[in-house]
């Protein structure tokens, strides 16, 4: 006997890729490229700080290590949220 699932199935959200040009994050079912040209503070980040991500709320990514916070808004249109600060080095 099967018992039905109930809800939304949730996964937690994972960095799937990381190349020269970005990152890829998939959560709930779809991947995301985030251009380093477009999210330049994960350029010179470590791997390990990069593939710690959580969904602090939906939606809502955060990376803790790095002190990221981005919206998935943000992510799939980051030319409406044009850059503010400067990457530190």
């Amino acid at each position: 006997m099967n018992s039905p699932t109930h809800g939304k199935t949730i996964s937690a959200p994972e960095v799937t890729n990381i190349s020269s040009h970005g990152i890829w994050l998939l959560t709930n079912e779809q991947e995301y490229f985030l251009s380093y040209k477009d999210f330049p503070w994960f350029i010179e980040a470590s791997v390990g700080k990069i593939l710690h991500v959580e969904e602090s709320s939906p939606d809502h990514y955060y990376w803790p290590d790095l002190d990221i916070d981005l919206g998935i808004e943000t992510i799939k249109h980051p030319e409406r949220f044009p850059l503010k600060a400067k990457p530190t080095r």
